[in-house]
């Protein structure tokens, strides 16, 4: 964690920077209101409520819809007033009293008060499960006290260090009270936030659109303009889920910027003259977790031979682009508190078979072990959130039968995964997450949350709850390593490579900004 990010731990007040939130930074003179723009989305939003979303390109049309207490700097990691504009954390980060700035509303005339922020922290906790990411950031919540019209004390049972950084995720974006009151279900298709667009309309599996609030006044401290209007009058995000669609619509200007540009398509883009922009995901890499109740994975030497058998390099030369990197730990090299433990993720596939011996599985007549009778395979469940998902996959599915393992590869809509991670009915589920802060190892690790791997292990659930009860770096850093360490020690998650999210756009789109998750901002975007 930056030091910036502990910029008024104890008190907080104008703690703003001039610093741009922009990931791109596209020139073009001065800026101008109004225009249209399209921007084309690999895989179809699953929820217009950001409190319910899970994947970027959920969250990239959310976000514009909702304001957060506070914003990140993408640049120095600082936390920096949005609609609080001051706060104030207790020495064990179990108290946080947030100061709200005048004047906000939401888009339906409710004011942005310190009653709506406590019904939202309190709507949170009764979505549960279908709030996976903002429930996470919650964890211990006890309750949410208006101090005054302005003010509220947010206390927790234990403490909760990541809860500040947490506060600038749209996840815990402030929608209106309105809106709270309806079925979770209706939320997903209509919601009312304090952003600077409004939802217009919200077709599944379309398209979303979002029009400009004129009256909005209230932005974040890092925005060019932050007490005026978005400069763009209409948004659309259209989903177009080929690769090669999405590429020539960009390149024909039926679309004005695409996301998830496919590797193979980006040298392409660039030689005809079109704007490519990256930015490294912050999180957890894309990786492999086992799932612990299930006998193959169960073994641990299993587990290691897994990992040691994929070579990482490999399938970002072969399926990806200089735009990724391997895996070289539990978390993104981008995240806060990562430390590099490459040493762990070496590619020895003589290691693996003498593991994969060790553990009583003997090569068979066609080069998948077997052990009394049964051969050694493994179901890998991935969902069809991101191109490379399958190249990827079926590189690796060859690596491991070099070293007799066979693998199926089960292919599932990001709905359809949701319900087989909670059956855990897989061998390895391959997935990733965004964010900045290093507690997201706790989200998905914890018996208490995500537990993708289904983990039952006492000493790692203390050290997870351990690293989140300082806000001290010097203190929070030391075990943040080891929990990273340990993770890979035990082969809780195998990592393989890092998510970069690369935008394709049109040379007359500037200013499409990306925060600091590298999900991205649209109030100082504009045509031109």
């Amino acid at each position: 964690m930056p030091a910036a990010l502990l910029c008024g731990v104890l008190l907080v007040s104008g703690c703003s920077s001039a610093a741009s939130s922009s990931g791109s930074g596209q020139g073009g003179g001065e800026p101008v209101s109004g225009g249209e723009l399209t921007f084309a989305l690999a895989s179809a939003p699953t929820c217009a409520d950001p409190q319910q979303a899970g994947t970027n390109d959920t969250i990239y049309p959310a976000r514009q819809l909702v304001d957060s207490l506070t914003d990140q700097d993408p640049e120095t990691g600082e936390i920096v007033p949005w609609l609080a504009e001051s706060w104030e954390v207790n020495e064990d980060a179990t108290v946080y009293t947030f100061t709200l700035r005048e004047g906000v509303t939401f888009s339906d005339g409710a004011p942005v008060d310190a009653e709506a922020l406590r019904r939202n922290l309190d709507g949170i906790q009764e979505l549960g499960p279908r709030a996976p990411l903002a429930l996470s950031y919650l964890t211990g919540y006890q309750s949410t006290e208006v101090l005054d019209e302005l003010t509220a004390e947010v206390t927790f049972e234990r403490p909760n260090a990541q809860f500040l950084q947490a506060t600038s995720t749209p996840a815990l974006g402030l929608l209106s009270p309105a809106t709270l009151e309806d079925d979770p279900a209706d939320r997903c298709v209509t919601v009312v936030g304090s952003g600077p667009f409004t939802l217009e309309e919200y077709r599944l599996n379309s398209f979303v659109r979002q029009v400009r609030r004129e009256d909005y006044a209230w932005g974040s401290s890092l925005w060019d303009e932050p007490e005026g209007p978005a400069r763009l009058d209409r948004l659309t995000f259209e989903v177009i889920p080929e690769s090669g669609v999405r590429t020539g619509g960009l390149s024909s200007q039926q679309v004005d910027a695409i996301g998830g540009v496919a590797p193979q398509d980006e040298a392409t883009l660039e030689a005809s003259g079109l704007t490519l922009e990256r930015r490294a995901n912050p999180g957890l890499p894309f990786s492999l977790f086992p799932q612990l109740e299930r006998p193959i994975p169960a073994d641990p030497r299993v587990r290691q031979a897994v990992s040691l058998a994929i070579d990482r390099q490999e399938v970002v030369d072969t399926v990806l682009s200089e735009s990724y990197r391997p895996a070289t730990s539990s978390l993104a090299s981008t995240t806060d508190l990562y430390a590099d433990q490459s040493d762990l993720l070496a590619h020895d596939p003589a290691a693996a078979e003498a593991l994969l011996e060790e553990a009583g599985w003997e090569e068979g007549p066609d080069g998948i072990r077997e052990r009394d009778g049964q051969p050694l395979h493994l179901d890998i469940v991935w969902g069809a959130n991101f191109g490379p998902n399958q190249p990827s996959l079926e590189l690796i599915q060859q690596q491991l039968r070099e070293v007799g393992i066979d693998v199926t590869l089960r292919t599932v809509t990001i709905a359809e995964y949701n319900a087989v991670r909670e059956e855990g009915d897989y061998d390895y589920a391959w997935s990733n997450t965004t964010r900045t802060d290093p507690d997201i190892l706790r989200a998905a690790f914890s018996a208490e949350l995500a537990n993708l791997s289904r983990v039952d292990d006492p000493d790692l659930e203390a050290l997870l709850n351990e690293q989140n009860a300082s806000v001290d770096p010097e203190v929070r850093g030391p075990l943040v390593e080891r929990l990273q360490r340990e993770l890979l020690e035990k082969g809780y998650l195998v990592p393989v490579f890092e998510l970069t999210t690369v935008l394709g756009l049109d040379g007359d789109v500037h200013d499409l900004d990306f925060e600091a998750s590298s999900r991205l901002q649209f109030h100082d975007t504009w045509r031109g």
